[in-house]
């Protein structure tokens, strides 16, 4: 029955749906299980209206920018925006994502200079601080993040904290109490409806953003805890974020504005000039924020991606935890391969997940019979979500390259159009391959047969994972 109401009722792709019921009839007991934590839809009546919110003067940038896209009569800053125009139309006519600008780019590779940067922009703050994270821990720099956050509320800083209930699973009870009587706000993300155990493992709120008094932004794959720093037994974390100034803040902050009200009725936000200051909307660096989620009909991060796949003349360097891709990604990377286009993939040595990991290994081997390379890194654990492109263009995000980021969460990735910038992610790229072994068909030839069926089979079951 459950088998029928899946192939007949629930909104999933083939691939997704045979995989469920291939587990159903070869493990029935344990499948039932496993689809009422991981493969029941999200209903969007879970999640509360954002009418609460509007920001009529964003919106109209946004609708005069796409107008004169598809007039022909926009007039990009550069000729590397030329370039990008119809992934540009693309993402704006999909999501709230309008063409901005950066006036500074700060790049961030390790998880304690971006703290650090993070720690004194709010220290810095007047009138408020949103973040949203989707792990925050009880640990050594989840407790520093929130001491300051309660000592910055103190002095009347509107401070508003929005966490995913799942993510952030193991806080205490009373771990936001002294911030919340200091007049902080915390909510959770899709919190457990009647108990502290969450069963809903999907549909998780991924994003990692900040944003202080509406000037300063922060967005990419660093979430909050003590292993971001390489205190834990994975080692050194090697991941990618973002300090930005500019225009594209009003971007962050709206998608913040959104997320906070779909969480939380009692304390929601509305417009207010503070929290989108005014600032020159022409000059600096061009870039869009992009969103995803479950409730999309179009998985607008995975498009972006692909458009910059294919766009790709000479080279795509791709780094990514977890590299479990659909059939439309698989077929980019290989055509543009196979095109004479240099890509390259780096995924971690060690697995955080071994299943996933496997399955992460079983793609990477496909990918080498087409001439892609593929390197292990092996400096600790690579948790970067990077794309960059001919050098002229990059996305950075919370979004992996898996199945589950395309479909199943919300995320949120930034996409620079910048030839600058863009050179130094491919330094990131070219320094971190220093640390990395490649992996060849030799390499995957010497692999016991256990290992090999391990990775057939996590392949197998990969769209659910």
């Amino acid at each position: 029955m459950l088998a029928i109401f899946i192939l007949f009722f629930e909104r999933k792709t083939a691939t997704s749906a045979w995989a469920w019921i291939l587990i159903l009839f070869f493990v029935p007991i344990v499948g039932f299980v496993l689809y009422l934590l991981f493969g029941k839809s999200l209903r969007p009546k879970r999640l509360n209206s954002t009418a609460t919110y509007d920001n009529k003067k964003f919106k109209e940038y946004r609708i005069r920018q796409l107008n004169e896209l598809k007039e022909g009569s926009f007039r990009p800053s550069s000729k590397n925006v030329e370039k990008w125009l119809d992934l540009i139309q693309m993402n704006m006519s999909r999501t709230d994502a309008p063409l901005s600008t950066a006036t500074d780019i700060q790049i961030f590779n390790d998880g304690t200079k971006k703290f650090n940067a993070l720690f004194e922009d709010i220290c810095k703050a007047k009138d408020h601080v949103h973040l949203q994270y989707f792990i925050l821990n009880n640990d050594d720099l989840g407790r520093r993040l929130i001491g300051l956050l309660t000592k910055k509320a103190k002095q009347g800083v509107n401070i508003r904290f929005l966490y995913d209930d799942l993510g952030s699973k193991n806080l205490p009870k009373d771990f936001f109490d002294e911030f919340h009587a200091s007049g902080g706000i915390a909510v959770p993300f899709l919190p457990a409806l009647m108990s502290s155990i969450n069963p809903r493992l999907n549909h998780r709120n991924h994003r990692k953003l900040v944003v202080v008094d509406g000037s300063v932004g922060y967005i990419g794959g660093f979430n909050v805890g003590d292993e971001y720093l390489g205190k834990k037994e994975l080692g050194y974390w090697r991941d990618t974020h973002l300090r930005l100034e500019g225009s594209i803040i009003y971007s962050l902050q709206n998608r913040f504005f959104i997320d906070w009200n779909q969480a939380t009725e009692k304390f929601p936000l509305k417009f207010a000039e503070s929290f989108f200051p005014s600032k020159d909307e022409n000059s600096g660096t061009a870039m869009q924020m992009v969103a995803s989620g479950p409730l999309d009909t179009h998985e607008d991060i995975k498009n972006g991606y692909l458009k910059m796949i294919y766009h790709a003349r000479k080279s795509i360097y791709l780094q990514t935890p977890y590299f479990i891709p659909d059939k439309s990604i698989m077929d980019a990377l290989k055509t543009a391969a196979l095109g004479g286009v240099d890509v390259q993939i780096m995924i971690p040595h060690q697995a955080d997940h071994i299943f996933v990991h496997s399955a992460t290994l079983s793609f990477a081997r496909e990918l080498l019979r087409d001439g892609v390379k593929v390197y292990s890194y092996k400096n600790g654990f690579l948790h970067a979500k990077t794309l960059v492109v001919d050098g002229q263009s990059y996305s950075v995000g919370s979004a992996n390259m898996d199945i589950r980021s395309f479909k199943l969460n919300f995320e949120v990735n930034a996409f620079v159009y910048d030839e600058q910038s863009a050179r130094e992610m491919e330094d990131l790229f070219f320094r971190d391959k220093e640390l990395s072994a490649e992996l060849t068909e030799e390499t995957f030839k010497s692999q016991s047969w256990m290992e090999k069926i391990k990775q057939d089979v996590a392949q197998l079951v990969s769209p659910i994972l």
